[in-house]
């Protein structure tokens, strides 16, 4: 990502707006008894599009932002989220993926390590919660409603970005990956002489 004014900019507008969204409209309106949740997907879909870096940065922030905004005990959605967008972005680096429904199983990936982990968080912190079936079963309709919201909002947040990646990790083809080499793929060697 090429940090400028613009694109720090670019990133407080979408974090801000999807926290707005998420503790105004998305915590009040239910699927089957589940609700999605666009936090992870945001931190997902940032960390896919721009980076490790990017990605654990804007999760701890709006980690920090949500415990505040929700009175939560602040720290444990920032420690989660950070490694939500940091697990993404650097397994993004390596991969590499150019296939237009990645986004689908970064969203699926991001979305149960944030619900799992912010449970285990709040385990080992001591925070009272309720522990039953019917929180696996939240959690798991919690996951599929984001892999349905993945592709409108990774294409969203694509748009929105666009000017500011470096490289645009859906719109490269596998044709585009592969380098020119010699006859054999000894390219430089020069075996033989």
């Amino acid at each position: 990502m090429i940090v400028s004014p613009l694109s720090v900019l670019k990133l407080v507008l979408i974090v801000l707006a999807a926290l707005v969204l998420q503790v105004s409209g998305l915590t009040q309106m239910t699927v089957l008894g589940g609700n999605a949740d666009l936090v992870p997907l945001v931190v997902a879909a940032i960390a896919f599009l721009a980076g490790s870096v990017p990605g654990a940065v804007t999760g701890f922030a709006t980690g920090l932002l949500l415990d505040l905004a929700l009175g939560q005990t602040v720290g444990a959605a920032s420690l989660v989220l950070t490694t939500v967008g940091y697990a993404v972005g650097s397994y993004r680096e390596v991969r590499d993926p150019a296939h237009a429904l990645a986004p689908i199983a970064y969203a699926a990936a991001a979305t149960a390590g944030y619900g799992f982990g912010l449970a285990a968080v709040s385990f080992m912190l001591g925070i009272e919660a309720s522990v039953s079936v019917l929180v696996l079963r939240e959690t798991i309709l919690t996951i599929l409603l984001n892999m349905l919201l993945a592709l409108p909002v990774f294409w969203l947040l694509r748009r929105v970005l666009g000017g500011s990646l470096l490289a645009d990790p859906i719109a490269r083809g596998r044709h585009q990956r592969t380098r020119a080499t010699g006859p054999l793929g000894l390219r430089g060697l020069e075996v033989g002489r």
